[in-house]
C-alpha cells in the first residue's frame, strides 16, 4: 500500500516533470482542436484515425508517418488496448473489475490488475495533494444529483439525503497495493468511480503504443483528453484553442502551442441542471456532497501525463479560483483559471503555466 506522503510526492513529480522522450500531452476536456489542413506534398500529410471508446470519440493524428506503417494493424492494437482498459474499468460494464468490485461487500483485500491498482493510487495521491478535492468515491452523490448514468431527479435533494451520501464518500476508505495488486474498501457500500481519471490515462495508454510504432510526431485525443508528441507536418507545434466558457456557443479563449508535455481542461459550463432559476453544477465537492457554488467556469493544467492533467483540473475546478489557483502556485502546477465576472470572463494562470504555454522566441 502506498503513503500518503510517498504517494503525494509521485504525484507532484509527474505533475512537474518534463518528459525526457515523449512531446507535450494535452489533455484539455473542452477544447477546439486547431490543426493545419489544405497540405500538398506526401511530408505535410496526417493520417488520422478514429473509433468509439469509453462512451465517446477518439481521433489520433499522425504527422509525416513512416511510410511503411500498416495503420489497420495499428488502430486493431488501439482498440484492443482501449478495449482492455475498459474491461479493467468501465463503471457501465457489470463484469469489469472495477464494477466487481463496487458490488462486492467484502472488507478483504480484492485481487485486481497491476494496472487498476496503479491508476487508484494515482488518483489517491491527487486527492492527497488537492485535500480531498478529487475523490474517485464522490460517484454516490453524482448519481443523487442527477449527473450519472441513473435519471435525474425532478428537485434538489434535500439535506438528509445528502447527508446520508456523503457518510459513504471519501478515499480515506480506500486502499490500494501494488504487490500483489488489489483493492479494499473500510466501509461495504463504498464505490470508486474513475470517470475523472480514466480517459486521460486511455490516452497515455495510446501514446505508449504510438511510441513503440516509432510514430514521431502525433496528437491523440479521447473525448477532449488530449496528448502530443513531435510537431505538425509543416514544423510547427500542435496548437490547442482553450475554449471560451459559453454554453450557448462555441469560440476560442486562448491558443496554446505545447510541446512535450499534457494538458486537460475541466469546465462547468456544458453540464449542469436547472431547477428554478438556479443552475447546478456537475462539480460536486466531495466534503459536501454538493455542487460547488463558486464563479470558476473552466480550468486548464498542464502536466507530463495525461490521467494527472485529467485529475488535477477536475481537483482545482472543485477548489475555486482562489484555493485552487493558490494550490497551483505552491505545489507549481501548470494551471489557467477562467472565472465569471459578471457577463464576462476573467483569467489567471500559475508561474509553471506561464512558463510552459508561451511560444518560444
Amino acid at each position: 500500500m502506498l503513503a500518503a506522503a510517498q504517494s503525494a510526492a509521485m504525484l507532484r513529480a509527474l505533475a512537474q516533470r518534463r518528459p525526457l522522450h515523449l512531446p507535450l500531452a494535452l489533455a484539455c476536456a473542452l477544447l477546439v482542436l486547431a490543426v493545419v489542413s489544405g497540405c500538398s506534398s506526401p511530408r505535410d500529410a496526417i493520417l488520422e484515425l478514429k473509433g468509439r471508446t469509453m462512451g465517446t470519440s477518439y481521433s489520433i493524428k499522425l504527422a509525416e508517418p513512416p511510410s511503411e506503417l500498416d495503420s489497420v494493424a495499428l488502430q486493431g492494437r488501439i482498440d484492443a488496448r482501449l478495449e482492455q482498459i475498459n474491461a479493467r474499468m468501465s463503471t457501465y460494464r457489470p463484469d469489469s473489475e472495477l464494477s466487481r468490485f463496487n458490488a462486492s461487500r467484502s472488507l478483504d483485500w480484492f485481487p485486481v490488475s497491476r494496472e487498476l491498482a496503479q491508476l487508484v493510487a494515482q488518483a489517491k495521491a491527487v486527492h492527497d495533494l488537492s485535500g480531498g478535492a478529487f475523490d474517485v468515491t464522490v460517484g454516490p452523490a453524482v448519481d443523487l444529483w442527477g449527473f450519472g448514468p441513473k435519471p435525474a431527479p425532478t428537485e434538489p435533494p434535500d439535506a438528509t439525503t445528502i447527508a446520508a451520501v456523503r457518510e459513504r464518500i471519501g478515499s480515506d476508505k480506500l486502499e490500494a497495493r501494488l504487490d500483489p495488486p488489489a483493492l479494499r474498501k473500510t466501509r461495504a457500500d463504498l464505490a470508486v468511480d474513475l470517470s475523472a481519471i480514466a480517459k486521460g490515462y486511455g490516452v497515455d495508454a495510446v501514446a505508449r503504443l504510438l511510441d513503440e510504432a516509432g510514430i514521431a510526431h502525433y496528437l491523440v485525443e479521447i473525448g477532449g483528453e488530449l496528448r502530443a508528441r513531435g510537431h505538425k507536418p509543416d514544423a510547427n507545434p500542435w496548437r490547442i484553442a482553450i475554449e471560451r466558457p459559453n454554453p450557448l456557443a462555441r469560440e476560442v479563449y486562448r491558443v496554446v502551442e505545447l510541446r512535450d508535455a499534457a494538458m486537460a481542461t475541466s469546465g462547468d459550463y456544458r453540464n449542469f441542471i436547472q431547477w428554478g432559476d438556479r443552475h447546478y453544477s456537475h462539480a460536486i465537492d466531495p466534503q459536501t456532497a454538493q455542487p460547488v457554488t463558486h464563479s470558476l467556469a473552466s480550468v486548464s493544467v498542464i502536466a507530463a501525463d495525461c490521467a494527472t492533467a485529467d485529475a488535477l483540473a477536475t481537483a482545482l475546478l472543485v477548489l475555486g479560483p482562489e484555493r485552487g489557483l493558490a494550490l497551483a502556485e505552491r505545489e507549481g502546477l501548470a494551471a489557467f483559471f477562467v472565472t465569471r465576472h459578471g457577463e464576462t470572463h476573467v483569467d489567471a494562470e500559475s508561474p509553471a503555466f506561464t512558463a510552459l504555454s508561451r511560444t518560444p522566441d
